[in-house]
């Protein structure tokens, strides 16, 4: 998936099952209600997932790439949608539009955004999703940095972030390195004309011990949790 000559169709596709497997994790711990099914013997009881009361939030445009990964697996979630884009000066968010389904406040709200690079959008679209007042957020990523997810777990530490990866740094320009390239670019066959990468933001490590000092609360694709007296880069495995 990260390399160059991906097309955008094997791109998506990979994306998709990807997102799959990240929404199985996230949702591992939600609440289920029992409701009765007859087999081809009997009737029994089974377990599910209340979907109508999960919303999926996709961070518009590259966020949308995550979203039909989640709903093959829960179906009948809501989706709201957050529209943001990162100025290339500042680097800053920039908030353009916003969706919601009604009723937040009993809603469990799941933020979709493939790459936490610098952590800025992500924050902004959980302060934004915050002013709504739902049951719980929770951020899933693609590919993390280490300064992305220590900004971030610094301004909202009582999320958790799920993410595949944490990559070794940022560059200058905020890109993840050694990352995947633009994800909505990726996503949708557009190109960006390349810009020239100066030197690090950082040395190689730095953003791990960053990482520790903000005592960061997250899970690898790993499933397990971690924070920053311990560690766990584990998360490589599900993608290549």
């Amino acid at each position: 998936m990260r390399r160059k000559e991906t097309s955008t169709a094997n791109f998506r596709k990979l994306l998709n099952e990807i997102g799959a497997l990240l929404a199985y994790e996230v949702t591992r711990n939600f609440p289920m209600h029992e409701v009765e099914v007859e087999t081809p013997l009997e009737k029994t009881t089974g377990r599910m997932i209340d979907g109508k009361k999960l919303v999926f939030v996709p961070i518009l445009r590259a966020g949308t790439g995550l979203l039909d990964g989640f709903l093959s697996v829960i179906p009948g979630a809501r989706v709201g949608h957050l529209g943001l884009y990162r100025d290339p000066k500042t680097l800053s968010p920039v908030e353009y539009y916003f969706k919601m389904p009604g009723e937040m406040p009993e809603r469990d709200a799941i933020v979709l955004d493939p790459m936490l690079a610098t952590g800025n959008s992500a924050i902004a679209a959980v302060d934004r999703l915050k002013r709504e007042r739902p049951r719980s957020i929770r951020l899933v990523c693609l590919v993390a940095s280490p300064e992305g997810m220590a900004n971030f777990t610094r301004a909202h530490p009582d999320i958790e972030v799920f993410t595949a990866a944490i990559d070794r740094q940022l560059n200058d320009h905020g890109y993840i390195r050694p990352g995947l390239g633009d994800a909505g670019d990726r996503i949708f066959g557009t190109k960006e004309s390349p810009r020239p990468v100066r030197n690090a933001v950082v040395p190689a490590f730095a953003g791990i011990t960053m990482l520790q000092s903000a005592g960061a609360r997250y899970r690898t694709g790993s499933g397990k949790k971690a924070s920053g007296s311990c560690l766990r880069i584990s998360a490589g495995f599900i993608f290549t």
